[in-house]
């Protein structure tokens, strides 16, 4: 699954969109590599998001092509 879609299933972000210009600013890496959009997520990727000063880290545990909100958090498990 590419990275921005992976991004907005999980709900790490909450449009696509905005997944897409993160990766294109260069704001996400997956481990420890800036990556594009169209990166190829797996299970146990490492993906660090920058927000401003902020910063979320997650570990990618499960790939779903669609979910529901109650189980987007199944996903991945916070750092």
């Amino acid at each position: 699954m590419r990275l921005d879609k992976f991004l907005k299933v999980s709900r790490l972000i909450k449009r696509r969109t905005v997944a897409n210009d993160a990766c294109d600013a260069g704001r996400v890496k997956v481990n420890d590599k800036t990556v594009k959009a169209s990166y190829d997520v797996k299970v146990g990727d490492i993906i660090e998001i920058g927000f401003g000063d902020k910063s979320v880290k997650a570990e990618v545990t499960a790939i779903m092509d669609t979910t529901k909100k109650e189980n987007a958090s199944e996903m991945f498990k916070y750092l």
